[in-house]
């Protein structure tokens, strides 16, 4: 099955992944304009009053892109939905993303008909992430357009199976749009994940070392420092399993070799503080050596992906 029309704009089958804290207008921005679809989660926007400017300055900024240089027109964008039941912003952000047709919404924690519905009316599409086949089933049962698999090694609320094993599972049932996360970091990879079977690769945690992103300098540097083996995979922190840097974990005080389980009936995704003083990250970073713009990652990768591709065609 062919991808969306809106995807056609994409110069590299990439989509940047919505990094909680991390994502704000100026990096999705850069992004839609190198050739990726920029994200960025709808509570990043706070108060909630801010997600109607946001919205307005990345639609601006697309469209004055778009003028200026139509022979490069900008990717689209997305905003990424909180859909569990512990947003209370879920109802007013939905509002606010219809208001401005919104072209991707990503959706995480839950699947909503409803949800689904109201996207589609204003002319968009939905992609749900999941981390087993179970979940991709159900997603698409609710009416998403596509689905976003989040595999072993994906940064912050990652999954635990093995990417090969997840593509293997959803593409024997499902042939719509198929994103893949899970330690994808350089050209080489992207194409990878495409020859497994999916469409686009989900990157998130190399854009944390780059010029746009709202991350601290300490947090850039600790991308650029650290390797897979620096990664912790806990549930201490939201309630739900995910990966984080061992670095923030020491300065927190715990000890990162004996942390406790969390209780899942305390979920909570909406506090800054855990992210803000926990950093997320997947295991690819060790691709990752400087803090820089987001276009020059993007151009690496580019140049990385046709490389790639003709190493294959010898």
């Amino acid at each position: 099955m062919a991808l969306p029309a809106l995807f056609d704009r994409l110069r590299l089958p990439v989509i940047g992944s919505p990094l909680f804290i991390i994502s704000c207008p100026e990096l999705v921005i850069a992004q839609c304009k190198a050739g990726i679809v920029g994200s960025f989660p709808a509570l990043n926007a706070r108060p909630q009053s801010q997600l109607d400017e946001w919205l307005h300055q990345i639609t601006e900024e697309l469209a004055a892109w778009d003028r200026d240089h139509p022979d490069t027109p900008a990717a689209p964008f997305a905003v990424n939905q909180i859909v569990h039941r512990s947003n209370p912003r879920l109802e007013e952000d939905v509002a606010t993303c219809a208001k401005w047709k919104v072209p991707i919404v990503i959706t995480s924690l839950g699947a909503r008909p409803e949800l689904n519905d109201a996207v589609h009316g204003w002319g968009g599409i939905t992609l749900h992430d999941v981390i087993d086949d179970r979940f991709a089933h159900k997603a698409i049962e609710k009416g998403a357009d596509g689905l976003i698999l989040v595999a072993a090694g994906a940064g912050g609320h990652a999954g635990r199976l093995s990417p090969f094993a997840l593509v293997q599972e959803v593409r024997a049932w499902f042939d719509g749009p198929v994103a893949l996360s899970g330690s994808i970091a350089t050209g080489g990879a992207i194409l990878a994940a495409q020859a497994m079977g999916a469409d686009l690769a989900y990157i998130g945690s190399p854009f944390i070392a780059t010029d746009e992103a709202n991350a601290i300098a300490a947090y850039k540097q600790a991308i650029v420092d650290s390797h897979a083996e620096d990664i912790v995979y806990s549930n201490l922190f939201t309630g739900v399993h995910g990966n984080y840097l061992r670095a923030s974990i020491v300065n927190a005080g715990l000890d990162p070799e004996n942390l406790p389980e969390s209780d899942p009936s305390a979920m909570n995704f909406g506090g800054a503080k855990a992210w803000k003083d926990i950093w997320g990250s997947g295991q690819g970073i060790g691709a990752v050596h400087a803090v820089e713009p987001a276009a020059t990652r993007i151009a690496r990768m580019r140049e990385e992906y046709a490389a790639a591709r003709a190493r294959l065609a010898l």
